[in-house]
């Protein structure tokens, strides 16, 4: 059977295979302390601190809740970001990197007081967080971090081995990190803040702010205005982006996971390479501890700059061959996040000076500890309580080191890819394509986008991005238009997926 043939047919995360709340859009204009757009890890951690300090709160969610990019994890617990803190003690000194390492410790210690506190079962387990290399240069650079782990005063060591069939030469472990399963998690914490009387809205797609000194409005796609004291903006990327230029600030890149059962033992430890493509290693229990799913993760790329999706996914597939053996192989999925100029997230002040409007984004694939600690981060905010760790975050630092660079590095790359799309030719047409197929075509003597879905049924977009005229690609995996400018995507229709865009492409047939 071919790797293709093995593989689900569609996208699917294991950790929506759990039964979540389901709530109405909002058909009304509303008054509250604070209107948190976004129901992830960061808008329901927010929520349930803020309606517990008693603030009447509204959570706006334009799809369902739990079904972003926090639905679409590997879920590791861990403050260990790849190798990270050699450059964070280069780039911010000693003291702003320790006050990183804090930080996520913390949300981690959140979780395991929570889940102990309030006796949510939902997978958590203590885990040891490896980062090993298979070259030479790679394990150099385990050296060199392993010298800032001690400089932090990291737990940690430097081992030479780990307990799978892969060539490492090293690995940098960090103790006492942990895992869990998000969505049960999260499930627990918003029941808790909805009977503390926060209201939630699904389907609720959040457009615009009219803005003022006192009382800022989130207006919504339908019309309907939440006048609040405070706005939370925790929809991964900022849907409101007119003063921020947060576009200009961030790129945008995918990664892909596989969820399978093997006949091996699995030794515990959750593990992610040094090395391109990464490779990262976790399980989740099933049925207690009876059965385990690997989760294996990696193949980043910039989005809509990958090569034909579906090859990521089978790159993971025989990683996970070669390692572990498949033995049952029903789930895959991908996630977007946003990368930041200097790799730190923003968390704090949309825009200096505008004190009624907070933001969280550009994780960089680490949500799991970043979405808690910013859910903590700007309650204190709001409760106008000192956070050491507000300066470290705050969106309107700018360290000339590395960030100058990666304004050049990353607005260049945008403008290839915008002057690559206008030039790009192709000879297919609509009538070239197969059921399930999609592919940029010649429509009516213009560049367009053509899917025919399963049953023969073709759509065709004009694939000019709505965010600012780059041309979309199509994700073969995720049949879907995707940006590779600042990482807008698109359903095969047209429909917006994800930001930064709020305009649909233009449907140009639906035949």
């Amino acid at each position: 059977m071919s790797s293709t043939e093995k593989m689900p047919k569609f996208p699917k995360t294991y950790w929506r295979e759990i039964e979540l709340p389901a709530f109405n859009p909002l058909e009304q204009d509303l008054s509250v302390d604070v209107a948190i757009v976004g129901a992830g890890i960061t808008g329901i951690t927010a929520a349930y601190l803020l309606s517990k300090e008693g603030l009447k709160v509204a959570l706006l969610e334009a799809g369902s809740v739990l079904n972003g990019t926090t639905g679409h994890t590997t879920a590791k617990l861990t403050a260990q970001h790849d190798i990270i803190y050699d450059e964070l003690i280069n780039h911010f000194g000693k003291e702003k990197a320790r006050l990183y390492y804090e930080s996520h410790l913390n949300a981690i210690r959140f979780v395991e007081n929570s889940v102990k506190e309030k006796g949510i079962s939902c997978d958590f387990s203590k885990q040891d967080a490896f980062v090993y290399a298979t070259t030479d240069e790679n394990v150099e650079k385990l050296k060199t971090e392993w010298e800032a782990y001690q400089n932090l005063d990291i737990d940690g060591a430097l081992k030479d081995t780990i307990p799978f069939n892969i060539p490492a030469k090293g690995a940098l472990v960090m103790h006492n990190q942990a895992q869990y399963h998000p969505l049960k998690f999260l499930k627990a914490l918003l029941d808790e803040a909805v009977k503390a009387g926060c209201s939630v809205y699904e389907n609720t797609v959040a457009s615009d702010i009219e803005d003022d000194d006192t009382e800022p409005k989130v207006v919504t796609k339908s019309g309907y205005r939440v006048t609040c004291k405070q706005v939370i903006i925790a929809s991964h990327f900022p849907f409101y982006d007119k003063p921020g230029l947060y576009f200009a600030r961030m790129y945008t890149s995918r990664s892909y996971a596989i969820g399978i059962k093997t006949d091996k033992d699995y030794p515990g430890g959750m593990y992610i390479s040094a090395d391109t493509p990464p490779r990262s290693i976790r399980y989740t229990p099933l049925d207690g501890e009876k059965e385990k799913i690997l989760i294996i993760g990696g193949e980043n790329h910039k989005t809509g700059q990958g090569m034909n999706t579906l090859e990521h996914y089978e790159a993971l597939q025989a990683f996970a061959e070669e390692v572990f053996g498949i033995k049952e192989y029903d789930y895959r999925w991908s996630a977007q996040d946003m990368v930041t100029l200097d790799k730190l997230p923003y968390i704090g002040h949309y825009t200096e000076g505008r004190e009624n409007v907070l933001v969280a984004t550009g994780y960089k694939k680490w949500g799991m500890t970043t979405g808690i600690l910013a859910g903590h981060l700007l309650t204190d905010y709001i409760m106008k309580r000192d956070n050491p760790y507000m300066e470290l975050y705050a969106p309107s630092r700018f360290q000339a080191d590395p960030d100058l660079k990666s304004v050049i590095t990353t607005n260049a790359d945008v403008a290839k890819h915008l002057i690559k799309g206008k030039l790009e030719y192709t000879d297919k047409s609509p009538d070239d394509l197969q059921a399930g197929e999609g592919s940029v075509v010649m429509y009516n003597g213009k560049r367009a986008g053509a899917y025919k879905d399963e049953n023969g049924k073709l759509y065709v977009v004009d694939t000019t991005c709505t965010h600012l005229g780059c041309e979309c690609e199509w994700n073969h995996a995720e049949k879907s238009w995707d940006c590779p400018c600042h990482g807008s995507r698109y359903a095969y229709s047209g429909d917006v997926i994800e930001g930064p865009t709020k305009k649909a492409l233009e449907l140009l047939a639906e035949e």
